[in-house]
């Protein structure tokens, strides 16, 4: 049996980058946020997976 995938609200996101949601749709605006969900009721979800694989991607050579 798989377990079930972490997935965040769009509040939970910003709250763990510590960035204000105004910056978080900017960011999806411009297709820079990580890959996200839209249930039916029109909320957004994040996966925790596709959070790490965003994250890794912005990762720069010193």
């Amino acid at each position: 049996m798989r377990a079930p995938r972490e997935r965040l609200t769009v509040a939970q996101f910003c709250e763990e980058m510590g960035i204000s949601r105004s910056t978080f749709y900017e960011w999806k605006a411009k297709g820079r946020a990580p890959r996200c969900r839209k249930l039916p009721n029109g909320e957004l979800r994040i996966d925790r997976a596709d959070i790490e694989t965003w994250y890794d991607a912005l990762e720069v050579a010193a």
